[in-house]
């Protein structure tokens, strides 16, 4: 496979666990979440983003944000649906499936922490995880969805600079 952009996508802020919702899997964004994430993906059409595909964690948080990513970016790629994005599955399962998933050279994965941070952190050779805030994205680099050789981080932002950015675009 051609070296790889790979978009690692926090989902965006999502209602609070608790008695409303008993089922963590069905938390869905804010309206404060989907507004912030909207305009944060203006900062990444500032950056230039293009995106072949979307692999989303099947939780509803996540899948909302593969959504609103989708319909924004040029060329609304589609959204495909990753079980190991999932809280609870390591690093190397996610590569592993995207591996047989993944079919263009620029994708998204949207999910969640700790999951996200670890798995930058294993392609990017890391001791630490990255922190992600909610909404926040890093590009990383990649010879190929094997996962072999270690991945280089082009850029990581927060939802603020990516709001930031947004803002020049109008």
């Amino acid at each position: 496979m051609p070296p790889c952009e790979l978009y690692v996508v926090r989902h965006a802020i999502a209602a609070e666990r608790g008695p409303d919702w008993p089922d963590d899997d069905k938390r869905p964004l804010t309206e404060k979440g989907i507004a912030r994430f909207k305009e944060g993906v203006a900062g990444l059409i500032w950056l230039d983003v293009g995106l072949d595909e979307i692999f989303t964690s099947p939780l509803v948080r996540a899948k909302q944000t593969a959504d609103l990513l989708a319909a924004t970016i040029p060329g609304k790629p589609p959204v495909k649906l990753l079980p190991a994005l999932a809280p609870g599955h390591g690093p190397e399962e996610v590569m592993a499936q995207l591996a047989k998933s993944a079919k263009r050279r620029r994708v998204a994965l949207v999910g969640h922490e700790p999951g996200l941070g670890e798995l930058a952190a294993h392609l990017l050779d890391a001791r630490r995880p990255l922190e992600f805030r909610k909404g926040g994205v890093c590009r990383i680099d990649l010879q190929g969805l094997t996962g072999k050789r270690p991945g280089a981080l082009t850029w990581f932002v927060t939802p603020k600079m990516l709001r930031g950015l947004g803002k020049h675009s109008e």
